[in-house]
């Protein structure tokens, strides 16, 4: 018999890691650090302290939480029956468009005269999707109009300073009542999906100069609940831009109906919509029958955003194993003391550099739009790393799960939300197949983007003898003329590791680059992570451990 008296057993528990909380996300990434450092200056870093040092806090990572568990909701009609089409948030959703909007994380960039604009931007970004990926899409989707609206400057001047605010100003208002404004995008429509130039929306003119209404409707509208959109439209002319005031100028709401919320995998915060438009106003960008041109300044921005966002949920992950394998004991010791899961977590640490590298290289070049070299190569570089980038994603967010074993398998740890967010850059913005096609199209079309290429590639050449045999293979694939398209993924795949491998024998510490060309150039790569065969793994998982200060 059992004596009520006696003390029960201890239950606190025992060797379990501490919650990765009150770290900066920015000055504790040495990768990231030292690619703002290279391409920008040390102040670039010294003024993402703050954001990084919020993104690390308990707080954050408790409205990322929250903002996933209650979802956004759609409210067709209000109490006395009129037609509304709102969707409702949590508040932690609005903490973290404030917080991302208040940190320029939108259109800021386009208003500014700092030479490290988007380079900036892109690092806040990159860092504060840390906190939750989901709220990142509207965020995304404001920074991309500007350039595309540009097509026109009077529609430009009209909505690029609200766009460019700082202040988060949500509701359904019109543009004069606003302090901050946010846009989005509907492109693809159910019958077509990525082949948009089979778009059925119709526009017809009103005879208001500019002016049409728009009839159909679109498949996937992120941010239903944003001020102003960008969709494509069929005119007498051709495939056409538009834009879609959600208020018009008089207060009244445009006619816009919100069908549905999609029910997705992952991005869960975030709103996707269906919409629908039966008589909806809209004002043309640009010419007639020139849409995809015109829009295609948004596409490539939010290219660039899917990259910064993969590889955020790789840095992520990256953080949360090396953390759990740094404070987890088991068959006798620390995990981060075993050899194997030194050689898993510095696999992933190195893919993440790769990724950071590549991103944060991207978002350099454009803050230099008028290089020839650097449009060029943002050119045939965003559609390779956003395959590449992108299709790593998943893979490498299992395995940083797996490094914490049953608990990474939990929804408390928050993998499983960064495991259903990884394939989503892939999709996004253009499929795997559609990002490798356009690195054809590129290749054929643009004599100089090649030429960017081989440049940009050949400034370490003689650096690794390996990377140097990879780069010389790679430009063989492109004699294949008869294979190439069937090539397509292996080819932008094989371009994109040779200038991932660029960078890091360049500017990363020597243990990363020989790991990098060692696993990951063509010919090299076995098929997982946790199979290196270089020395230094443990410098390597030391140098992507975060630190809490």
């Amino acid at each position: 018999m059992i004596d009520a008296r006696t003390p029960r057993p201890d239950r606190t528990a025992t060797n379990q890691a501490p919650p990765l909380v009150g770290h900066n996300v920015v000055t504790a990434d040495a990768a990231l650090v030292e690619a703002l450092t290279r391409h920008g200056s040390a102040d670039v870093v010294a003024s993402l302290e703050g954001l990084g040092a919020e993104a690390g806090t308990e707080e954050a990572r408790e409205h990322g939480m929250l903002a996933n568990e209650h979802g956004p909701v759609l409210k067709p009609y209000d109490r006395w029956g009129n037609r509304v089409d709102e969707v409702t948030f949590h508040p932690s959703w609005h903490w973290l468009m404030d917080r991302a909007v208040d940190h320029g994380l939108q259109g800021a960039p386009w208003e500014s005269d700092d030479p490290n604009a988007h380079l900036r931007r892109a690092a806040g970004f990159y860092a504060w999707s840390q906190t939750e990926p989901g709220h990142g899409c509207p965020i995304s989707m404001t920074y991309a109009a500007i350039p595309a609206l540009r097509a026109d400057d009077a529609i430009a001047k009209e909505w690029g300073p609200l766009l460019a605010a700082t202040r988060y100003d949500p509701g359904v208002r019109s543009r004069a009542d606003k302090v901050g404004a946010l846009a989005g995008m509907g492109m693809t429509e159910k019958q077509g999906g990525s082949d948009v130039r089979t778009n059925v929306t119709r526009a017809v003119p009103t005879g208001d100069h500019g002016w049409y209404t728009l009839h159909g409707h679109k498949w996937f509208t992120s941010a239903p609940m944003n001020d102003v959109f960008l969709v494509l439209a069929q005119t007498e002319g051709g495939v056409t831009c538009f834009v879609v005031p959600r208020v018009l100028e008089d207060g009244t709401r445009n006619q816009l109906d919100v069908v549905r919320l999609k029910d997705k995998l992952g991005n869960r915060s975030n709103a996707s919509s269906e919409l629908e438009f039966d008589g909806t106003l809209a004002q043309r960008l640009g010419d007639e029958g020139r849409g995809v041109r015109t829009i295609i300044e948004m596409v490539a921005a939010t290219r660039l955003d899917c990259v910064l966002g993969s590889a955020a949920l790789m840095r992520h992950s990256l953080a949360e194993a090396s953390w759990h394998v740094a404070h987890r004991s088991a068959f006798g010791g620390l995990l981060v003391d075993k050899p194997l899961m030194q050689n898993v977590v510095a696999d992933l640490a190195v893919e993440t550099e790769a990724a950071t590298a590549i991103a944060m290289r991207l978002a350099a070049a454009v803050d230099r739009p008028h290089d020839p070299h650097e449009a060029a190569l943002r050119r045939i570089a965003l559609p390779l790393a956003k395959f590449w980038v992108c299709k790593r994603t998943p893979a490498m967010v299992a395995e940083a799960l797996e490094c914490l074993g049953g608990n990474g398998y939990v929804e408390e740890s928050g993998l499983p939300l960064m495991f259903r967010e990884s394939p989503l850059n892939s999709i996004w913005e253009g499929s795997g197949n559609v990002n490798a096609l356009d690195v054809l199209r590129a290749l054929s079309r643009e004599p100089e983007v090649l030429e960017a290429w081989i440049t940009e590639v050949g400034a370490a050449r003689g650096g690794d003898a390996r990377l140097d045999r990879a780069v010389d293979d790679t430009l063989a694939l492109l004699g294949d003329t008869d294979g190439l398209e069937v090539g397509a993924r292996r080819l932008a795949g094989h371009m994109a590791a040779c200038l991932q491998g660029s960078l890091l024998v360049r500017h990363a510490p020597a243990e990363v680059a020989d790991a990098f060309c060692s696993s990951r150039l063509p010919g090299s790569y076995s098929g997982t992570f946790g199979t290196l065969t270089t020395g230094g793994l443990r410098s390597i998982v030391d140098r992507a451990t975060p630190t809490v200060d």
